[in-house]
This record gives C-alpha cells, sequence and structure tokens, in this order.
C-alpha cells in the first residue's frame, strides 16, 4: 500500500472506527495518547455507542451517596433538613468522587432519587426534577410533572444513541393506600426525545400496591419495583400492552435488609439478611411456547455472617465485629459475585467465591448521619475515556 492509500484509511470515520472497534478495552484506552486525531473518534458519540454495544462495559465505584428518607416526600408538618446537612451528601471512595463533592452544581440539585450509567437524577418530590450527566457537568431540569402524586416510586432508564448521545426516560408511578390494592397502576413518563411528559395506566392480574420511596432496579429496559406483600412488581417499559407483573420475593425469612442488582449476564438479583446471615437470589423467565413467561427464583448461596467473620479474623478482629451487627448494603453493578455489607459505619466488599473480605475506604460523613434513617447507594460510572473536543457531541 502506498503513504497516500494509508493516510486516506486513516482519515475516513467509518473506516478508522471499524479498524478500532475489533480492539479490545484495554488497548482503546491506551490509543487516546496516540493523536488527537483517535482522541476524537473514540470519545465520539457515534463510536462509544458501537463499541458498547459489541464489547461488555466496565464500571468503577465513584463513592456512596446517603438517601435520608425523612426528606422524601416531605410534607409541611414533617421533618425538615437542617441548613448544616448537606441534601446530597457523598462517602467518596475515589479522587472523582472528591471532586464530585466539591462541585458546586450538585448542591442545586435536591436529593439522589436514582443513577443509570452514570447519569444522576436527583431532584425535590414532586416537582422539581434534575438530570445531570457526569461527562459534560451540565444538568437539565425537566418540566413540571401534569399529575400529583403524594406517594411515589421512581425509575430512571438512559441508552447511548449513535450521534445524539445519551438519551433518558423517567418515570414516576403513583402508589397506592396498601389498604385500598387495586389492578391498575398510574405512570408518568418524561422521554428527553419528546421532551414531555405522558400519562399511562398499567394493568395487572391481580391486585398490587407499590412501596412508596423505595428504590427499584431497571435491567434492560424492564422495571422492578417493590410492592406490598413481599412482591415484585415488573414492568417492561419496551411492552406495547401496558401491562405489569407481580412475582413473590423468595425470601424464606422474616428480613431486616434487602436490595435489588443485575447480575454479570443480566438477571435480576435479590438479596435479603438478617442478624445471623443472608440469601442471594436470581429471578429467570422461562417462556413455554405462547404461554406467558413464567418466573423462577434460584438460590445462588446463604452466608452466615458468624462464619464470614471466622473465615476473615483480621478484619473481624481490627473492627470488633463481635460487638456489632451485620447487614446486606447494596450489590454491586453487574456483579454475580460480589455485595457490599456494612458493619456498624464500616462499609465492606464479600465475594462469594473467594469468601473473602475488602474494607471500602471512603471519605465523608460518617458519624453526621444516622444509618437506619437512610439508604446507602453505591454510584458508579461507566469506565470510557473523555474529551473537551467531543462535549458538542456527547451532551443530553
Amino acid at each position: 500500500m502506498s503513504d497516500f492509500s494509508v493516510h486516506a484509511v486513516l482519515s475516513n470515520d467509518d473506516i478508522m472506527c471499524d479498524i478500532l472497534l475489533r480492539l479490545p478495552p484495554e488497548t482503546i484506552f491506551k490509543l487516546i495518547l496516540v493523536s488527537k486525531r483517535l482522541l476524537q473518534v473514540i470519545c465520539g458519540s457515534y463510536f462509544r455507542h458501537a463499541y458498547l454495544t459489541k464489547w461488555k462495559p466496565s464500571f468503577h465505584l465513584v463513592g456512596f451517596f446517603i438517601c435520608n428518607t425523612l426528606y422524601l416526600g416531605r410534607r409541611r408538618d414533617s421533618a425538615r433538613r437542617p441548613h448544616s446537612e448537606a441534601a446530597l451528601p457523598l462517602l467518596s471512595t475515589s479522587g472523582e468522587g472528591d471532586d464530585l463533592e466539591a462541585f458546586g452544581a450538585l448542591k442545586r440539585l435536591g436529593y439522589y432519587i436514582d443513577s443509570s450509567n452514570g447519569v444522576l437524577l436527583c431532584g425535590r418530590h414532586p416537582k422539581a426534577y434534575y438530570v445531570w450527566d457526569p461527562d459534560t457537568r451540565k444538568s437539565h431540569q425537566l418540566p413540571r410533572p401534569r399529575v400529583h402524586s403524594e406517594e411515589l416510586c421512581m425509575a430512571f432508564i438512559t441508552e447511548e444513541c449513535p450521534f445524539e448521545g445519551i438519551s433518558y426516560k423517567v418515570i414516576r408511578a403513583k402508589c397506592q393506600c396498601r389498604l385500598d390494592e387495586t389492578k391498575t397502576v398510574c405512570i408518568e413518563t418524561y422521554s428527553s426525545k419528546t421532551t414531555t411528559w405522558s400519562f399511562s395506566i398499567l394493568s395487572c392480574q391481580h391486585p398490587l400496591s407499590l412501596s412508596p420511596w423505595t428504590f427499584g432496579r431497571v435491567i434492560n429496559g424492564v422495571v422492578h419495583w417493590y410492592a406490598a406483600g413481599g412482591n415484585i412488581a415488573i414492568y417492561d417499559t419496551n411492552d406495547e400492552e401496558k401491562r405489569i407483573e407481580l412475582v413473590k420475593l423468595p425470601s424464606s425469612f422474616n428480613y431486616d435488609e434487602q436490595a435489588l442488582g443485575e447480575t454479570s449476564d443480566g438477571h435480576l438479583q435479590y438479596g435479603c439478611s438478617t442478624k445471623s446471615g443472608m440469601e442471594i437470589w436470581v429471578l429467570e423467565k422461562e417462556r413455554f411456547g405462547l404461554s406467558e413467561p413464567v418466573y423462577q427464583w434460584n438460590i445462588i448461596y446463604k452466608l452466615s455472617f458468624k462464619l464470614m467473620w471466622r473465615r476473615n479474623p483480621t478484619l473481624a478482629t481490627r473492627f470488633s465485629t463481635r460487638t456489632k451487627e451485620t447487614q446486606l448494603l447494596a450489590f454491586i453493578h453487574r456483579n454475580s459475585d460480589s455485595v457490599f455489607i456494612r458493619s456498624d459505619s464500616h462499609i465492606f466488599t464479600y465475594n462469594s467465591g473467594t469468601q473473602t473480605v475488602e474494607e471500602v475506604q471512603y471519605q465523608g460523613r460518617a458519624s453526621s448521619f444516622v444509618w437506619d434513617f437512610c439508604k446507602v447507594v453505591p454510584y458508579f460510572r461507566r469506565v470510557w475515556p473523555r474529551s473537551s473536543l467531543c462535549e458538542s457531541r456527547n451532551h443530553i
């Protein structure tokens, strides 16, 4: 090949993208240092969308957001947040988390509601909602919802779009009183593509009542919410029939803590714990012919906290775990083997494969909040190169 033909190939975006799509992530991240040309191609929305579609994306832990349930759906006669307490506190576990905590714009976004692929949904129920993009560090305020609801369940969905960057949906589901269960759920959905709220009614074969102000889980556009009576409500946003299904949770004991997560192969996982131990389950869906899908819970493992600490004596002695209660905290993003647990104000990771416990180092207000009234939620960001050259392409 002549020098001219090589130059022509490398200057063609389509050919360059096709070549780069064949390289593994560790090689891609090194190429951004070669030239501005490669940096701009790799950081562009089109290539990022194509690459993440082909290759499994990786995520890293930025920190833990603290969500005080006393202020959710706050009425005039309920508890008010003191000015000395931050609305969006973060227990940072990284340098990026330190920068994020010091970033002034987050202080104006209200409370943490949810996150998806690193994009944050914040706001003050039930009127003001903001979407914040960590790549551009720009926020977008959603128009005011049309329907007023005293108690809500939320869901946040993002997806990569070629050329357009990130698009998203915000779902507000009305929670009925548990004593007045119905077979319908009213939802309001905001789409960044239409920039408007739309109202829908989801139908269910059985009476249900969503649990207000609980954290659900979205997997491939399917929303999983907690419901009364120890159930999970499942809503597929891609289903044009607007149905919601009810699946009984598998817990075999009266739990103290529970969490929802996503396995590495895209299934819903459920964990629950008591003072003595925890159980981890996976929900699998099977379809027989043209019949309705059948959901089946399969247990992954049971764990005794006492045995866990006995196998990790160094940490058990260092943190005096015999006198402190151990609890399940949350799942690690798209991880089938590890979970976050806590003992007192200390956070750890437990790996079921190696049966080892490791401490998670964090900076933050460990002594300024009461764990009993707060939900501590891990915040993960997708690992991807960023560049100011592409800010005009990657926007919300």
